[in-house]
């Protein structure tokens, strides 16, 4: 898999501070994509084990609430099979940082058959607190939401959802947490 671009100390994708993850690939092509260049499977540099140990240290430092991942598609299958071992370690190592996800798939679409399911999507799934789902959608773009781009767009609380099995919104937290160093 490749990246697009890492975030160290991003505030726009998620709450609090946070490492952002931009992977490289997908397929949805949405008409006026913030990140085009990402849509390139080939675009960027690979994600090494380098990466991975930069980003887990990044996520020691106190302040930094959480990981987000973006895209490109976290979801495209061959993304997946790259970032399932990866979270599997942020989680055993920070089970208290959160890590949210944008997709966009629907929540729907990873649960049924699509070309976005694999052996590894619902693993990936019950280790992301919070997914941010559904394609941008230029029509439905608002400057003015949070965390989002266009208004067709959910927050979703994934564990919720998970044991709901049905999508359940985000409570929206935005509290501002104590730092511990």
């Amino acid at each position: 898999m490749n990246y697009a671009a890492i975030k160290w100390a991003d505030v726009a994708n998620g709450p609090g501070v946070r490492v952002s993850l931009f992977v490289s690939g997908c397929t949805h092509r949405c008409p006026g994509c913030f990140n085009e260049e990402a849509q390139d499977f080939s675009y960027g540099k690979p994600f090494t084990d380098v990466e991975e140990e930069q980003i887990l240290e990044a996520l020691a430092f106190g302040p930094i609430r959480g990981l987000s991942l973006l895209g490109g598609e976290p979801f495209e299958p061959d993304n997946q099979r790259a970032l399932l071992p990866f979270l599997r370690r942020v989680k055993k190592r920070f089970p208290g940082k959160e890590i949210w996800c944008y997709s966009g798939y629907t929540l729907e679409e990873l649960w049924k058959d699509s070309r976005a399911r694999c052996e590894c999507t619902d693993e990936m799934l019950s280790l992301i607190d919070v997914l941010v789902d559904g394609p941008f959608i230029l029509a439905q773009k608002d400057l003015n939401l949070r965390f989002r781009g266009s208004s067709n767009q959910r927050i979703l609380n994934v564990p919720a959802s998970l044991d709901a099995h049905t999508p359940v919104l985000w409570g929206g937290d935005m509290e501002i947490r104590p730092i511990t160093v």
